[in-house]
């Protein structure tokens, strides 16, 4: 039994590459990276950092590389500075735009060293050290601090350190700050609606517990959560991922007969389209083709790591001591208890979710998943791939059709639909069940911030789902869905400047549809 790790396999294929964008009346089509005139690599700074700053910072490629250069600059003034300033040195910031170093003194007789070193010198009442000093007596008074403050920070361009509490809340963060017994003059509140929490990435493989108890591992992760076996948990069942840290509930459960299960987590955890690969990285997710008796698979699970092997058989049927489960896809890749719900991948497709079998790791053995496309399509779900796309479940191999390619041209929609889908831009295009389109024309387009609406018409008997995604830096990610009643989905969302392109995910049934959408 071949038991390679799965980093050894050579046929893992990385997301596709960035598309061409299509331009929206008004507005220029861009690639959302921004790769607006942005020169080569130079000075060690990679092409791919010049594209994200020129498009974070709304600059052209040579803009963004003198601002590095600018900075860099500015590091090695700073650092010589606050040596020859000492005490009096009250810390240092850049303008806006980047191009000018202001240096704070707390001795004007000092200005003039900041001057010659081509800074700028902010007169101020409070070196940096001060400063530091005042914050550290609010770290220790931290325990008493209530939720309405949601922290504090060194502030060097106002000189003082600032309390952020939550709107309506000024009066806690002051009572925060006196009794902490700092300076009056060297605290400042304002308000934010801030509530910071950390941050946890849902990855096939990892670790999960439920009800601080038994052990299983994630499958994959869907919109909203992740799936995997029925028999780890039951509805409303609470899991901690593998840090101990409150991660979501059981939503749906399935055992025996199948073994499935969909998990809910938290806005603390962020849903990935990866799977841990146990030796020290991640292999993407890319949808979910199943592969045909006789591919080689392999699977992620939180006590054995990664095993490979070959499909053996599917649509098996296993009689377990709790009652027999059908549709099972059977394997001879090895696999122990806690290895229960991970992830197995035929090269980047989603296969299934461990389900149980024989044996260990050691002398081998058989081990069964359920096919993930039952679990996404009898619960609604959609798979997150590693592209940052939401990809639907993909039919069984052997059946399902692929929609071709949307119309390049403006279209009319059908009659009795123009007051139903009317917009800037106007798109038609064929769907199925289980595929998806991205339109306009499989590119993207780029808006300033503001209100974007959109609508589909589905075809007669069918559903389908219209999503809004935006471009985060690498990968397109959903910020808006609505689903199809009665022939037609809507969709309304205010958004920031950025690259965004819409997906028609077809649900059920198959036939034309028409997309609709604007900007302002």
């Amino acid at each position: 039994m071949d038991r390679r790790r799965i980093t050894a396999i050579g046929v893992l294929v990385a997301a596709a590459g960035t598309a061409a964008a299509v331009t929206l009346p008004s507005f220029a089509g861009e690639n959302p990276t921004t790769r607006r005139t942005a020169p080569a690599a130079s000075d060690g700074v990679a092409p791919e950092v010049l594209d994200a700053l020129s498009r974070d910072l709304s600059l052209t490629g040579d803009q963004a590389a003198r601002r590095l250069k600018t900075e860099r600059w500015a590091s090695g003034t700073v650092t010589k500075l606050r040596t020859e300033l000492g005490a009096d040195y009250g810390g240092s910031w850049l303008s806006a735009d980047g191009a000018t170093l202001n240096v704070a003194v707390a001795d004007p007789a000092r200005a003039a060293r900041v001057t010659a070193a081509g800074a700028v010198p902010k007169p101020v009442d409070r070196g940096v050290a001060e400063l530091d000093a005042v914050k550290t007596r609010l770290d220790a008074a931290g325990r008493d601090a209530t939720p309405d403050v949601a922290g504090w920070y060194v502030d060097v361009p106002t000189n003082s350190v600032v309390v952020v509490a939550q709107p309506g809340a000024e009066a806690a963060g002051r009572r925060f700050a006196e009794a902490s017994g700092v300076p009056a003059g060297a605290v400042r509140v304002r308000t934010a609606d801030e509530a910071p929490r950390p941050l946890f990435d849902v990855r096939g493989g990892d670790a999960y517990f439920i009800n601080n108890a038994g052990r299983c591992s994630v499958g994959f992760s869907v919109v909203g959560g992740f799936v995997t076996a029925g028999h780890c948990g039951r509805p409303g069942d609470r899991t901690a991922g593998a840090n101990r840290v409150a991660q979501g509930t059981f939503a749906a459960s399935s055992f025996p007969g199948d073994d499935w299960a969909v998990v809910e987590v938290n806005g603390q955890w962020t849903p990935q389209g990866v799977v841990n690969d146990f030796n020290g990285g991640t292999v993407p997710v890319n949808g979910s083709t199943e592969a045909p008796v006789g591919a080689s698979v392999c699977r992620s699970g939180s006590t054995t790591g990664t095993r490979c092997g070959v499909i053996q058989a599917r649509n098996a049927t296993v009689n377990y001591p709790e009652g027999t489960v059908t549709g099972l896809t059977r394997t001879n890749v090895c696999a122990e208890p806690g290895d229960s719900g991970g992830a197995w991948l035929s090269g980047d497709q989603a296969q299934g979710v461990t389900s149980g079998g024989s044996g260990d790791c050691t002398r081998g053995g058989v081990t069964f998943f359920q096919p993930v496309n039952e679990i996404l399509q009898r619960n609604n779900l959609t798979l997150v791939t590693a592209g940052g796309q939401s990809a639907p479940s993909a039919p069984p191999a052997g059946g399902g059709s692929t929609a071709p390619p949307a119309s390049t041209a403006p279209a009319t929609p059908p009659a009795g639909d123009e007051a139903a889908c009317a917009g800037q831009v106007s798109r038609t295009g064929r769907i199925v069940a289980g595929r998806a389109q991205v339109e306009p024309d499989g590119r993207f387009f780029r808006v300033p911030g503001g209100a974007q609406e959109a609508c589909v018409s589905a075809p007669a008997g069918a559903r389908v789902a219209l999503e809004l995604q935006r471009f985060t830096g690498t990968a397109f990610r959903t910020v808006a869905r609505a689903d199809s009643a009665d022939g037609v989905a809507r969709l309304t969302a205010d958004t920031p400047t950025g690259a965004y392109r819409y997906r028609v995910v077809g649900l059920a049934g198959a036939g034309e549809y028409t997309l609709a959408f604007s900007a302002r």
